[in-house]
């Protein structure tokens, strides 16, 4: 590995340190507002959407809301049998099976 490399690397790792780490010392001595927290609780929620509508609805880079559409049957089963058990399991299993099921009917 040249110098200029390992110079790249270490810099990198820096950044990445230290974009980490400074939210973190100041997380105890910033008061957040209430609002600001209010809204940070649909972070996860907003991230988790983002990731998973484009796969449901546009699985091969277009919209697709045709019946051959495997994805979205089986996330919306998914998310059914999720609200109704609140168990990662079924809900796997529920959304694997419409999936598979729905790829063989069409």
């Amino acid at each position: 590995m040249s110098r200029a490399e390992i110079i790249v690397v270490v810099g990198m790792s820096l950044v990445t340190f230290l974009t980490r780490y400074l939210p973190l010392l100041w997380a105890g001595r910033v008061e957040l507002p209430e609002r600001l927290l209010a809204a940070l609780r649909f972070v996860p929620i907003a991230v988790l959407t983002a990731i998973i509508a484009p796969a449901l609805l546009m699985p091969r880079g277009t919209l697709d809301l045709g019946p051959a559409n495997a994805y979205l049957p089986a996330g919306l089963a998914a998310a059914v049998v999720s609200r109704l058990t609140g168990r990662l399991l079924p809900t796997i299993l529920c959304g694997l099976a419409v999936f598979f099921v729905w790829r063989a009917l069409f």
